[in-house]
């Protein structure tokens, strides 16, 4: 199935020169949203993942289901206040500014190999902001889930 002809492509959307990847016309084909969870669980079933963790929100859209069809918990990493009880807090910077991700002090035990899971790899920040959190826990990323990234790389080794 093309995933990638699932998607609409919003141009100029949340500002000029920003070409915004709806992920929503995807996750109403039932097909395509159950395809794409057996994809990414099929790609990390053999890597020893013990957790999902998706950061917020759209994160929360995969992550779930791919923890279900992966036998496994989810734990969530939001934006400040959302989270109720003891929180680890990071910051991070953005385009114009920083902001905060949280994630409660007991999601996990030091040691456990972690998946995180979002909807989209761009600059990185956040995802770099999770990696954070994680690591004060004491867990160990085992890998990072994506829907949409674009990476450049000058050299690439295929396995």
């Amino acid at each position: 199935m093309d995933l990638k002809g699932k998607i609409r492509v919003i141009e100029d959307f949340p500002k000029p020169g920003i070409s915004f990847k709806d992920i929503t016309t995807l996750l109403k084909d039932a097909e395509a949203l159950k395809e794409t969870v057996q994809r990414m669980a099929e790609h990390f079933l053999d890597c020893g993942v013990e957790m999902i963790v998706g950061v917020e929100s759209r994160g929360f859209i995969l992550g779930a289901p791919l923890a279900y069809e992966m036998g496994l918990g989810f734990v969530l990493i939001r934006k400040p206040k959302k989270l109720p009880g003891d929180v680890l807090s990071v910051q991070y910077n953005l385009e114009y500014g920083t902001d905060h991700l949280e994630i409660h002090a007991d999601a996990f035990s030091p040691g456990t190999k972690v998946l995180v899971v979002d909807d989209l790899l761009a600059t990185g920040g956040t995802i770099e902001a999770a990696i954070q959190l994680i690591q004060k826990l004491g867990g160990d990323v085992a890998g990072l889930a994506f829907l949409i990234y674009d990476i450049f790389s000058l050299v690439r080794y295929e396995e």
